[in-house]
């Protein structure tokens, strides 16, 4: 699990990168330069949905990885905070695994 971790982040990172922009574009200028070689014929298509298709599927987990690794260290920070504060309200700790009708009533209090 370590291991996906660190290689969500290090992916995501990199993906965040003007470089990866600019190679996707290149990716798809490179296709769209074959297409009258190959008379945008069926199988070239092909190429390009697949490849979008295979990078799409495996984006959704990555960026789901990340975010919650991102939601879980920013409930742990704000946890702190209410520790930390002698004015806050205890019970909000944790408020993120509560059921949805709890949180709802805290809020409404």
């Amino acid at each position: 699990m370590k291991a996906f971790t660190r290689l969500a982040c290090v992916v995501a990172e990199w993906l965040g990168t003007p470089f990866a922009f600019f190679l996707s574009l290149a990716i798809v200028a490179a296709w769209a330069a074959t297409g009258p070689l190959a008379g945008w014929s069926d199988t070239h298509q092909l190429w390009i949905n697949t490849g979008t298709t295979i990078v799409t599927f495996w984006m959704i987990f990555l960026v789901q990885a990340t975010q919650n690794r991102d939601s879980a260290a920013l409930q742990a920070k704000l946890d702190e905070l209410i520790r930390a504060s002698q004015a806050a309200r205890n019970d909000f700790m944790g408020i993120d695994k509560k059921p949805e009708e709890e949180i709802n009533q805290m809020r409404d209090a």
